[in-house]
Formats: structure tokens, C-alpha cells, sequence
């Protein structure tokens, strides 16, 4: 037969038995790998040293010593295909034959416990007390078992299909509905940003009108006062000539022929009104850049029992760092300077002397000598205590004590506090007040960046915490301002 043909191939020819890890010789000959291990030591052995190598049991060709040999994969398999023909074809004919391979009689039960097939000896020896039943009994039991377990099977296949239909109804469903979430968000947006960038343009054409009317006017006034200018020129030159006549009656003649010289007053100068034009939408600014800024990012972070709001670190914001001074000409007489006008402190008597050379504020206020403008500054400030204001304001911050406030700081349009108090902050605008429910700091920083309209202020610890921001847009220079209780001690901090 031909799978005997075979089998008598994949005989190693040292053994005389199937292949076991067969390895490949290169002359082409295969043999199992302890079979030429073994022949290649007892060569070496004879040859004791006078020739390298080993010679190949089939023909003879030398081969070198210390040659790798590897295994040949495909004869291996092919060899253990044949051991399972083999073995299966050894327990078909015992199967078909009938025979015990125990007892060699004729298999005439089947043994439930031992879950064999028995002759008549092992009824009486080994199962004389095992459930025993005939073969058709067993088989049809057996076969509807199996035809219930093909039953269910089914059923089960069935279910798993419907639930992969339904997976991939979901995952398109998934599909269909996140693309068409993505459709309406980025047309959403992008009305959004037609809309802001509209808004841009028609503010960016209304300072551009403002500044061209602003312009008309001083191109107005210089032409008046260059034609004035000129008529004056005139006027100094006939004069000077006149004088220079040394003729009498010239003179007399001539004097009434000059013109009379008309006085003409300078025109006030001419201010662009850049808070005039800031000032109607200010507030929608503000609630913009409060939205875009803090509360839209804020609600799509995860949630958190403590919610922190991301803030930038001290290291990130010293390059910006300003050495601050208190200004003494409006210091209120109640607040004592050190020397060098680093720490203002609320004393119980006034001071006097050149104080009252100044322009003291009739609130416990004073300003800092340092006004900034284009770019951004940080500085940091360290309070006794609470009941403290730390703000900016224009330079023209009222002197005045306000009715029924004891600061004007955040009271009007051009400046903007930071109340500390004992529960809290509030945070001060056009008379407006903001709760701010944080943990107090004894020191505190100032973010200012200018350019983007934005006021920022922190507490400092362990980490930096982000207290409160305004968004605004910001028309002239900015100066550090504060306001002190009474006993109570602000020290700006240098480095």
C-alpha cells in the first residue's frame, strides 16, 4: 500500500524506526538527531583526533565536525502525520474487528461507568458490578444526547448571530449618530465664529472711524494753526521791515497800511476717546471671554468633588515678574510707608509733613509708582491679614471718599479690586461685587496681560491657585493699587 511505501521513507536508516526530530546531513540524507549524535561520537572516538569530522552513514561523504545541524521542519511534520494514521489506523481495526484488547474476545457491551466497550470476561472480572447495556440501548441514548446538545447548539448560534446583527446595527447607529452630533457642533461653531469675526470687524471699523474723525480734527487745527503760523510770519517780516525804515514819513505812511495783528487761542488737544468707544460693549466683552475662557472649558473637564481650576505655575509667570513701589504722594494719611516704600501699614495717627504736598486719597489707598501697559507683568504681594484690596486702576482713580464705601476701588469703569475678607473674596467692577468662595492666602500674585484684556489673580502655597479673572479690554495704563483695614500690613515682594 502506499501509506506503507511511505512510512518505510521516513524510517531513520541508524534505527530503523519513524523519525525523531529529524535533522538534515548535507549530503541530503536525514537521520534522527540522537542517531547521528551518537554515530558522530563514535567516529571521533575511533578516529582519536587524526581527521576532524564524520563521514555519513548512508554515503559515506565526510562531513565537518563541528557542522550546526538543524532540524528539518517539514519531515517533522510529515512524521507526525504519519504517527496519528498510525495510531488511529491501530485502533480502527481493533474497533472494527470487535475484539477486547484485554481479553481478545468479542465485544458484546458497553461498560457506563468505565465508559468502554467490554467482552464477556471483563463483564465478569473488571465491571461485574458497573452499569452495563447493550450496544444499540447505548447508542440511542448517546445519539440523543448529542442530537439535543446539536439542538441547542443551534439555538445558541442562532442568538449569537442576532446579537452580532444587533452589534453592528449599534455601531453604525453609533456612527450615524456621532457624525451627525460632529455636523451640527461644527456648523454651530463655525456660525459662532462668522459671527465673532464679524463683530471683530465692524469694532475694528468703528475705532478706525473714531481715529479718522479724531485725525480730521487734528489735521483741522493744524492747518489753522499753520495758516495762523504763516500770517504771523508775514506780519514779523513787513513789521521788522517797517521798523528798519529810517525814513519818517515812510514810516507814518506806511504804519497804517499793516495789518493789525488778530490773536488766535490754541485749540484744546484733541483726545481719542478709546474708552468712549470700549464702554458699550464692554460688559459683552466680558461675558464672552468669562464664557470661551473659564466656563466653557470648565464644563467639559471631568468632574471633580474639588474642582481646581488649572493655573499657570510660579516659575511660568516670573519672567513677567515687576519690582513694585508705593507711591508716598498718595498714600493716605493714615498708612505708613518703610523706607524704601515696600510695606504700607495702617497705623492708628496720621503723618504728616509731605504728605500733604501730594495728592493723598481720602480712602486707606495708595498707589504704586509703576504704570504698565503693552504686555504682561506679574507681581506678588504678602497681607497681614484680611480685609485687604488688591486692584489696578487708571491713573485718574478718584481721590475722593465715595458715600457709603470705604474705597472706590472696582467702583467705577476704569479700575478693578480684589476684596480679601475673612469668609471669602469679592471681586470688584463698576460697583459690582463677585463672591469668590476660596481658602484665604496670605500671599498673593497679580497676572496682567495687557494685550489680551486679561487681569488675573492667584493665591500662593504649595501650589498656585487661580482666585478669580476679569476680561476686559484695557484703554490706557494700568497702576497697582491697594487699600488697607486698620492694622493691617501689604509688603510687596522683590526679587
Amino acid at each position: 500500500p502506499v501509506s506503507q511505501k511511505l512510512e518505510e521513507k521516513l524510517v531513520c536508516s541508524i534505527c530503523l524506526e519513524l523519525f525523531r526530530v529529524p535533522v538534515t546531513l548535507p549530503c541530503g540524507h536525514n537521520f534522527c538527531e540522537s542517531c547521528i549524535s551518537d554515530h558522530r561520537s563514535k567516529q571521533e572516538q575511533a578516529a582519536a583526533g587524526a581527521k576532524e569530522g564524520y563521514t555519513c552513514p548512508e554515503c559515506r561523504q565526510s562531513c565537518e565536525r563541528h557542522l550546526e545541524l538543524r532540524k528539518n521542519v517539514t519531515l517533522c511534520s510529515v512524521v507526525e502525520l504519519a504517527r496519528a494514521g498510525k495510531a488511529q489506523l491501530e485502533w480502527c481495526e481493533v474497533a472494527h474487528g470487535g475484539l477486547c484488547p484485554r481479553h481478545g474476545r468479542p465485544l458484546e457491551l458497553y461498560c457506563e461507568d468505565e465508559r468502554r466497550c467490554i467482552c464477556c470476561v471483563c463483564t465478569v472480572q473488571q465491571c461485574q458490578r458497573h452499569r452495563r447495556a447493550l450496544f444499540e440501548e447505548e447508542r440511542s441514548r448517546k445519539q440523543a444526547l448529542l442530537e439535543e446538545s446539536l439542538e441547542e447548539a443551534q439555538q445558541e448560534s442562532e442568538r449569537i448571530k442576532q446579537a452580532l446583527q444587533e452589534l453592528e446595527e449599534r455601531t453604525q447607529s453609533i456612527k450615524d449618530s456621532s457624525e451627525g452630533l460632529k455636523s451640527v457642533i461644527l456648523s454651530k461653531f463655525a456660525h459662532l465664529e462668522k459671527a465673532l469675526e464679524n463683530f471683530r470687524w465692524q469694532m475694528v471699523a468703528k475705532v478706525e472711524q473714531k481715529q479718522a474723525a479724531a485725525l480730521w480734527r487734528v489735521e483741522e487745527d493744524w492747518s489753522t494753526l499753520k495758516e495762523r503760523l504763516d500770517a504771523l510770519s508775514q506780519h514779523r517780516e513787513r513789521a521788522q521791515h517797517l521798523l528798519a525804515c529810517t525814513d519818517h514819513r515812510t514810516f507814518l505812511e506806511e504804519f497804517p497800511l499793516l495789518p493789525a495783528r488778530e490773536s488766535l487761542a490754541v485749540p484744546p488737544p484733541v483726545q481719542f476717546d478709546a474708552a468712549g468707544v470700549v464702554e458699550p460693549i464692554s460688559e459683552i466683552l466680558t461675558g464672552i471671554s468669562r464664557l470661551l475662557l473659564e466656563d466653557l472649558p470648565g464644563s467639559m473637564a471631568p468632574k471633580a468633588p474639588n474642582p481646581v481650576v488649572p493655573a499657570p505655575s510660579v516659575p511660568l509667570l516670573s519672567p513677567d515678574h515687576r519690582n513694585l513701589t508705593f507711591d508716598p504722594e498718595t498714600a493716605n494719611k493714615y498708612l505708613e510707608l518703610s523706607k524704601g516704600h515696600r510695606r504700607a501699614t495702617h497705623g492708628p495717627g496720621a503723618v504728616g509733613g509731605w504728605r500733604e504736598r501730594g495728592s493723598p486719597f481720602e480712602p486707606w489707598q495708595v498707589l504704586c509708582m509703576q504704570g504698565y501697559g503693552q504686555g504682561c507683568h506679574y507681581w506678588e504681594v504678602t497681607i497681614s491679614s484680611h480685609s485687604v484690596i488688591l486692584g489696578v486702576t487708571y491713573r485718574g482713580l478718584p481721590r475722593q471718599q465715595p458715600p457709603g464705601h470705604k474705597f472706590n476701588i472696582g467702583l467705577d469703569g476704569g479700575s478693578w479690586g480684589l476684596q480679601v475678607r475673612e469668609d471669602g473674596y469679592l471681586a470688584w467692577h463698576k460697583g459690582r461685587e463677585e463672591k469668590i468662595q476660596q481658602r484665604l492666602y496670605r500671599e498673593l500674585g497679580v497676572h496682567l496681560d495687557y494685550s489680551h484684556g486679561l487681569l488675573s489673580f492667584y493665591g500662593l502655597g504649595k501650589g498656585t491657585q487661580l482666585i478669580h479673572s476679569f476680561h476686559t479690554i484695557f484703554t490706557e495704563p494700568l497702576y497697582p493699587v491697594f487699600w488697607l483695614c486698620e492694622g493691617r500690613t501689604i509688603t510687596l515682594c522683590r526679587r
